[in-house]
């Protein structure tokens, strides 16, 4: 609780005599507060040489938890903490693309750009069988192929990120559906 002071170094504290009650000296008031020992600290003058004093120091400097508007208008093109973690914690990006005539889907790995798995109808093998090639039946089978292919790659499960004022919804959830019925989990 309290350190001995000794009395051969100049201490930078003075601790008053009414911590060193004798045993059998009345407190000088008899309230519940006057039972604890009152202490007068006083910082000595004298410095120790072992703690020398600080100059002009008086922040203690902290580690940043978060940038303060100053920053972020000093350099605005920084990204966020989601941004710059995401792509480690979520690294297989599914890409859909549909045109009027065609369905592209690809599987993309985030930190090294590598795609993983690609399907589309507009393949020779698949343009010569399907009926159609952007209704839903060629969103199963995309779907399915994509599944096949990252499982191939031992790719067991990926991400969609939808743009913005995109729902998944139609042939895009059909897609996404087709990819999680087959055994790919969506992070």
């Amino acid at each position: 609780m309290l350190a001995c002071v000794s009395s051969s170094s100049p201490s930078p504290f003075l601790i008053s005599s009414d911590v060193y009650r004798t045993p059998g000296a009345k407190p000088r008031s008899l309230s519940w507060s006057s039972s604890f020992p009152h202490l007068n600290l006083s910082i000595n003058s004298i410095s120790s040489p072992l703690n020398p004093p600080r100059q002009r120091e008086f922040v203690v400097h902290a580690a940043w938890t978060r940038r303060s508007r100053s920053e972020a208008a000093k350099n605005p093109n920084r990204k966020s903490w989601k941004q710059r973690t995401d792509m480690y914690l979520r690294p297989f990006l599914l890409n859909v693309f549909f045109s009027k005539r065609f369905i592209h889907a690809k599987v993309m790995h985030r930190g090294t750009s590598k795609v993983i798995s690609v399907a589309t109808t507009n393949a020779k093998d698949l343009r010569n069988t399907l009926p159609s090639l952007t209704d839903d039946s060629a969103c199963r089978v995309i779907g399915k192929l994509i599944a096949e292919r990252s499982k191939e790659a031992d790719v067991f499960a990926m991400a969609y990120e939808p743009r913005k004022n995109e729902r998944i919804e139609g042939k895009l959830g059909i897609v996404i559906d087709t990819i999680k019925e087959n055994g790919i989990i969506f992070v």
